[in-house]
């Protein structure tokens, strides 16, 4: 039997918007080091592969395409790159995946800030390019580019789609960019001999000279070669041209499938995309979103939830497949959605800390005693977790 791989998004106070009301929720230490650390240490206790962290350029809103007013749900958050970084010394073994968006960002800040977090990490650091933020409006936080003031059904018109490609176009070479500079100093660049006076053998770092439609980048980097190489890059992807997005650029694509046919359907349109933009190397890790509600007692997780949407006014709508249960019938499913051909699974606790812990310790030991997870982590790194190599420097001699 293949062994699934779990990972956990954490978000706000939890994924339904109205988790900071839940009793077990604890709104208090949203921004502090604590909760944060308290999340991550919890996730390393069920072993499981890595933590992703969210991240925005505005405000959270209710509005898929403009800011709200309200003021019932949470708004504000800490930078993921800071966050990830605190964790780091916290944790020993699981992974930690923060976001950044590329719309508005440049891709050698985010090269470095990533690096460092796999230095400071040992080795467990990746990377999700978010391609947009919620709301075009974000644009107006940084004044250096202009984009439509535009609601949904704009997307799908013509000028709408080209739009998009346009973003993923320029997310294509973000991605590229920081891959380079990742490589741009040699693994043995440094040389550190005290009685030469050497600290750095200049030969061994590289220009990228990267010269494209949306960047021009020369490098090197500032920061030495990642202990991973290159660490895991992930991408959230819903449709074929994501896709595509994903098999030029990622490790791991996440897929939000909302049954096992639907699995089989993604699967292999991630598997054309890869084909089509002639991948090379290692597929995509593909895994399964799900926002989950646990509780050991039949029905009370759909309780709880039914009670969080009637706090929040509606029904929680999510582009992933929301799961209530016991963490014996969410075994159930991920076992029966594996078999589909996914690799794992990044699992949205609908609460926070509780829907965490109902993960750690109720969801990991039932698919243990199945056979199907680790009883201990066999790797120190987050690529070694998903059995990936770490790769040779692109630029360096054969």
């Amino acid at each position: 039997m293949t062994g699934l791989h779990l990972s956990v998004a954490l978000n706000d106070a939890g994924w339904h918007p109205a988790a900071w009301r839940d009793p077990a929720a604890r709104p208090a230490g949203l921004f502090t080091a604590g909760h944060w650390t308290g999340l991550a240490a919890e996730a390393e206790r069920g072993l499981l592969d890595f933590l992703t962290i969210e991240d925005s350029l505005g405000l959270q809103s209710s509005a898929p395409a403009a800011t709200d007013d309200r003021t019932d749900q949470v708004r504000g958050r800490l930078d993921a790159v800071l966050v990830a970084a605190r964790l780091a010394p916290a944790t020993t073994r699981i992974g930690l995946v923060p976001t950044t968006i590329t719309a508005h960002t440049e891709p050698f800040h985010v090269s470095i800030g990533i690096a460092s977090l796999d230095h400071a990490s040992g080795g467990r650091a990746g990377w999700r390019p978010q391609v947009a933020g919620a709301r075009l409006g974000d644009a107006a936080h940084f004044g250096r580019r202009a984009f439509p003031e535009a609601g949904p059904p704009w997307f799908a018109t013509d000028e709408g789609r080209a739009f998009i490609a346009g973003l993923f176009a320029e997310a294509d070479d973000f991605v590229e960019v920081v891959r380079r500079l990742w490589d741009s100093w040699d693994d043995d660049a440094e040389i550190r001999d005290v009685a030469t006076g050497r600290f750095l053998d200049r030969d061994k770092l590289h220009y990228i000279d990267f010269e494209g439609a949306h960047f021009s980048v020369r490098g090197p980097s500032i920061t030495p070669r990642p202990p991973q190489g290159q660490p895991l890059v992930t991408a959230l992807a819903h449709d074929v041209g994501p896709y595509e997005f994903a098999a030029r650029g990622a490790d791991v694509v996440y897929v939000t499938p909302h049954s096992r046919p639907d699995a089989v359907t993604v699967i292999a349109q991630v598997r054309e995309a890869e084909r089509t933009v002639g991948r090379t190397g290692d597929p995509l890790r593909v895994f399964a979103d799900l926002v989950v509600f646990l509780d050991e007692t039949p029905g009370a997780a759909a309780a709880r939830k039914a009670r969080l949407d009637g706090l929040d006014g509606a029904a929680l709508a999510s582009d992933a497949e929301i799961f209530t249960g016991t963490p014996g019938d969410l075994a159930d499913l991920l076992l029966d959605w594996r078999d589909a051909g996914l690799d794992g699974f990044r699992l949205r606790p609908g609460v926070l800390p509780s829907d965490l812990t109902g993960i750690t310790r109720g969801l990991v030991p039932v698919l243990q005693d199945r056979g199907a997870f680790r009883t201990a982590y066999e790797a120190a790194t987050l690529r070694g977790h998903l059995g990936l190599a770490r790769p040779a420097g692109r630029y360096a001699p054969a």
